[in-house]
C-alpha cells in the first residue's frame, strides 16, 4: 500500500497493492492492522454502494454537521469519477479550497476523507459504481450540503450541465451552508 498526500493535511490517497496473475487480481480494500501501521485509525460502521448510469452525473457536495459528522474512504469499482473534496473547516488555511481526484475502477486508488470535508464527485463514464466506507451511520438530521457550483469555491468540474438530484439542486453556497466545522476542534 502507499499513501499519497494531497495539498489538504489528512486527505490522502490510498494505492493498494495489486496481485494479479491470469486469472485476474487480487487486493486489499481495508485492513486496520496496515491502515494503523500508516496512521489511519478508523472504525468503519457502514459501506455504501452507488450506481450512476449516465455519465456526467454530479452527486454532492455532501456532508453530515457534527456530532455526526462522517470520514469516508471512497473507491470506485466501475467506470471512473472525478473526485471532489472541499475543505467546509473555519480558520483552516485552505478553508474553502478544492481539490479534485481522478478514481478509476484501473487505478484502483481509494480517497481518505476526514470529517470538515464535503464530498461529492462527477461520474467521467457511464454505469459507474463508487463504494464507500463511513465511520459514523447516515443521520438525516444532520444532512447537510453546499450547492455543486458555488462560485465562491468554483471546482472546475468536468461537466458543465450535470445530472443532478433535486435535493443536489437546492443546496446552499458555502457562505450560507449550515457548519459547525472549525480547525482543531473536534466534538
Amino acid at each position: 500500500m502507499d499513501i499519497i498526500k494531497t495539498k489538504f493535511e489528512d486527505v490522502v490517497i490510498i494505492v493498494p497493492t495489486v496481485y494479479g496473475d491470469q486469472r485476474g487480481f487480487f487486493m486489499e480494500t481495508y485492513n486496520s492492522v496496515l491502515f494503523r501501521e500508516y496512521g489511519i485509525d478508523i472504525n468503519f460502521v457502514q459501506d455504501n454502494h452507488s450506481l450512476s448510469e449516465k455519465a456526467g452525473t454530479l452527486r454532492g457536495l455532501h456532508y453530515q454537521l457534527n456530532p455526526k459528522a462522517q470520514m469516508k474512504l471512497v473507491r470506485v469499482t466501475s467506470g471512473a469519477i472525478f473526485d471532489v473534496v472541499v475543505d467546509i473547516r473555519k480558520g483552516s488555511p485552505t478553508y474553502g479550497q478544492w481539490g479534485g481526484y481522478i478514481l478509476t475502477a484501473e487505478n484502483k486508488r481509494q480517497l481518505l476523507i476526514p470529517k470538515g470535508f464535503a464530498h461529492g464527485f462527477c461520474t467521467l463514464v457511464d454505469n459507474t459504481e463508487v463504494q464507500y466506507k463511513v465511520d459514523e451511520l447516515y443521520s438525516s438530521p444532520h444532512d447537510r450540503g453546499i450547492i455543486w457550483n458555488d462560485p465562491s469555491v468554483g471546482v472546475e468540474w468536468p461537466v458543465n450541465n450535470p445530472l443532478l438530484s433535486e435535493k443536489d439542486k437546492q443546496h446552499p453556497t458555502l457562505e450560507n451552508a449550515d457548519n459547525n466545522f472549525e480547525l482543531g476542534v473536534t466534538i
